[in-house]
């Protein structure tokens, strides 16, 4: 087989076969495909495309480039859930023991952060003594124990994937469907979950802005895991503005305490039961027809036929009180024709249900207790979930205050992500030390009516110039305008 062969063929809008795919995923891993034939290779495919069969084979080929963990040993069904990526996004702190207390089986691998996106494990690791290294047979133990685990992703897992993304972002290829769609996927199929639960981000804080291309991505993805034998479901979520108040580490996980303790934000805490509910649904903790927990070790999925899941949107609508860690949120309202348009396989009564025994596990405090046991079980010291206070927060402190009155009627996300990074709670480079303590409480969100000299967030850093250049960025996001905005929709879509 020859490379340049398979270069003109795609470049002439060729269909690759499977082993031509797998031999240029192969081949350039192992190093003996160059970088400027590979470079061309992606280049043919950003503007020819991929099919969907393309797609599947190139996502399966990087998926086998390196390990693969097998989770058959573990009852039940393993359901995974990922997130593209956004400020603020702890949900996997809060959806992950909301569904294991609800009888799921959640076996996930999480990353660190990069930029101004935050890793879960980086938010893990400021929980004193917390481990997110685990040997296989010990996370596959605490798993089968406890119904979860949540470990950092091993340098072997998609070896491809990770060379051919570091060739993409230096040649103007990132921005293809396929290729996005591949990369994300190959890791998840390859963790070895028998259900996936994508949360794709949308709006100025993502790496998806509108939501056409959101929606492209994720039907392609569910196309992937129907090829792949996986049940997958996306849920399209607003990242126009941070989610919940905290962005860092340490804060971020004092927050998932707070949604877990029936005080969090109404935003992170709306979607963190929306994306529980589907991970309930796809792990088969429903009773068929019921909607109540299932009884019996079946793993069937709840009956889908009925209804639709276009019925219903969420927006973020403020609490016009007093600006703490509660009063941001999101509430159910009628979707006035746009999002949660695709209607899927998974109907809303079965997603509904699962959403209902979400909220039952976090208002009697099971949600709160697995936390619990999940941190006790991986070396944390489990008294953090009572007390708050013992996760470390930086001591430099600067309050980011209003010039004027109105109401806050933007606050770019990405921008306070980067403020974030700053201060020292994110990395520029993968080698960099960062400060778990450090990051931005909001005061403020969109929607709030805010006075002159009012505070709008507070910036924290273990530095005090990193704190006033961070604090500066953080005003610089705010905008404040004299009419009440619009809330945006907090749920935009589910696909499946």
């Amino acid at each position: 087989m020859n490379m340049e062969d398979i270069i003109i063929k795609k470049r002439d809008g060729g269909t690759l076969t499977s082993d031509e795919i797998k031999y240029f995923v192969k081949g350039y891993t192992a190093g003996d495909i160059p970088d400027y034939q590979a470079s061309a290779l992606l280049m043919a495919i950003y503007f020819q495309h991929l099919d969907k069969a393309e797609t599947f084979q190139l996502t399966d080929a990087m998926r086998c480039s390196g390990d693969t963990i097998d989770l058959s040993g573990i009852s039940g069904t393993k359901v995974d859930k990922h997130s593209t990526g956004g400020v603020g996004d702890k949900t996997t702190l809060i959806v992950g023991p909301l569904a294991a207390a609800c009888g799921v089986t959640v076996a996930k691998m999480s990353g660190r952060g990069l930029g101004f996106t935050g890793g879960t494990v980086d938010k893990l690791d400021s929980i004193p003594g917390f481990s997110t290294s685990m040997e296989p047979a010990a996370f596959m133990a605490q798993v089968e124990s406890i119904g979860i685990a949540v470990t950092g992703q091993t340098g072997h897992i998609t070896p491809a994937d990770k060379k051919i993304y570091a060739l993409r972002d230096v040649t103007g290829t990132v921005e293809n469907m396929s290729l996005i769609a591949s990369s994300i996927m190959s890791k998840k199929l390859a963790a070895g979950s028998d259900a996936i639960v994508l949360d794709v981000k949308c709006g100025g804080g993502a790496f998806m802005k509108n939501l056409s291309d959101a929606q492209e991505l994720s039907r392609i993805m569910c196309e992937i895991g129907e090829s792949a034998g996986r049940k997958t479901v996306v849920v399209i979520t607003d990242m126009s503005q941070p989610l919940g108040c905290a962005v860092g580490n340490a804060l971020e996980v004092r927050e998932a305490i707070d949604v877990l303790s029936g005080r969090g934000p109404a935003d992170i805490t709306e979607l963190s039961l929306r994306l529980a509910g589907v991970m309930i649904c796809l792990g088969g903790s429903l009773d068929e027809g019921t909607g109540s927990m299932a009884t019996s070790g079946a793993n069937a999925v709840p009956n889908a036929c009925a209804g639709n899941l276009a019925d219903s949107g969420a927006r973020n609508v403020p609490n016009e009180g007093a600006g703490n860690l509660a009063d941001s949120g999101a509430r159910d309202v009628p979707n006035e024709g746009a999002g949660l348009a695709d209607g899927a396989a998974l109907a809303r009564q079965a997603i509904d249900a699962g959403v209902a025994l979400a909220r039952q596990a976090l208002d009697s405090g099971a949600g709160l207790a697995k936390l619990r046991e999940l941190i006790a079980a991986q070396g944390g010291d489990p008294t953090v979930v009572d007390d708050p206070s013992k996760l470390t927060i930086a001591k430099v402190a600067v309050d980011v205050v209003a010039d004027g009155a109105g109401y806050v009627c933007e606050i770019d996300a990405e921008r306070i992500g980067i403020a974030s990074q700053h201060t020292g709670a994110g990395r520029a480079r993968k080698e960099d030390d960062i400060d778990y303590g450090a990051g931005v409480l909001l005061h403020k969100k969109v929607g709030y009516p805010v006075r002159p000299g009012e505070v709008l967030a507070t910036v924290y850093s273990g530095n005090a110039h990193k704190a006033e250049a961070a604090a500066a960025e953080v005003k610089a996001a705010f905008r404040i305008g004299e009419g009440k905005p619009e809330m945006p929709i907090l749920i935009k879509d589910i696909i499946s």
